[in-house]
């Protein structure tokens, strides 16, 4: 195990006081020498003699006995009413027990969240074989910019009340991840559509014709008016599963490099400024930036006119 920070000796040292004992050269000044008492070196060499070299290793300083240790039965009754998704209180209301012990249970067993019940998923990684095949849709609120926020000075007491929302919608390709964003005054259908319409003539010009598509269950993508879209363009439209946004994984990726690249990289005066700022930094990640899944290229290297 680890050495503790404020240890004054290890095991090298130990070994070096069980070698004075031996020798008989063990006495209050050797033992002030290496910061420690003559009764802990003939502690070390106690250990030594019992154990070995073994004995001269740090060990826990939990007690051999707790008198009072929860028994097994009752560890696995609370282990089985934590399987059937009840809280520590209502645990320790069931079995008459103090909530801080059948909390130290369940974080002793791994159960210390109920999350801890469902073992995570394996991360599932995939990639359509050509651009087009899938094109994920999402949508990030940004807050209206009025004066520089906490994010930059720090300050969360000053704070601008009824600034409103902006809506960034985003599109990016899962085979080439080449991206086109706007942004846009709200989320509802007729604008969701409209910008799927200047999305897919975006991917025109780069001889990319879409006929997948990825979105998570809002109500501008799941709308007639959207539906009716893909149908008369002749792609089939897909939904992520509820409550699932890493479905959409890709577009959740980017939008995180776009928070941190692009909203939040520097301290804008107005939204009207941020805005402006978006088609450099996007051109720059279609063209320039290199990206970790693509081997360090950027995503129009993955373009057809561009092969």
């Amino acid at each position: 195990m680890d050495i503790h920070s404020n240890a004054r000796t290890c095991p090298n040292s130990r070994a070096m006081i069980v070698a004075h004992l031996k020798a008989r050269a063990w006495n209050e000044e050797q033992a002030f020498a290496m910061g420690v008492s003559v009764r802990t070196g003939f502690k070390w060499q106690r250990r030594f003699r019992h154990e070995g070299l073994a004995g001269l290793r740090d060990r826990s300083s939990r007690p051999h006995q707790i008198p009072n240790e929860t028994t097994p039965e009752r560890t696995e009754l609370i282990l089985q009413l934590r399987r059937c998704r009840l809280t520590a209180r209502e645990i320790s209301a069931k079995v008459h027990m103090p909530r801080s012990t059948v909390s130290s249970v369940l974080k002793r067993h791994g159960l210390g969240r109920l999350r801890d019940l469902e073992p995570p998923e394996p991360v599932r990684r995939y990639e359509h074989a050509l651009p087009g095949d899938l094109l994920h849709l999402d949508v990030k609120k940004l807050v209206r910019i009025r004066g520089v926020g906490h994010r930059i000075t720090g300050d969360r007491s000053v704070q601008a009340r009824g600034v409103g929302w902006e809506y960034v919608h985003v599109a990016i390709d899962d085979h080439s991840r080449l991206a086109y964003v706007e942004v846009l005054a709200n989320e509802q259908a007729t604008t969701t559509a409209r910008f799927l319409r200047r999305a897919l003539a975006f991917y025109r010009t780069h001889k990319i014709r879409i006929r997948g598509l990825l979105t998570d269950n809002g109500k501008g993508y799941t709308a007639n008016r959207f539906k009716a879209l893909c149908v008369k363009r002749c792609i089939q439209q897909r939904f992520t599963r509820p409550y699932r946004p890493c479905t959409n994984g890709k577009a959740e990726r980017f939008i995180q490099t776009m928070l941190r690249e692009w909203a939040y990289k520097r301290p804008y005066a107005s939204s009207r400024r941020r805005t402006a700022a978006l088609p450099r930094w996007l051109h720059r990640y279609n063209h320039h930036r290199p990206h970790g899944s693509l081997g360090g290229a950027p995503p129009i290297t993955r373009v057809p006119a561009q092969q």
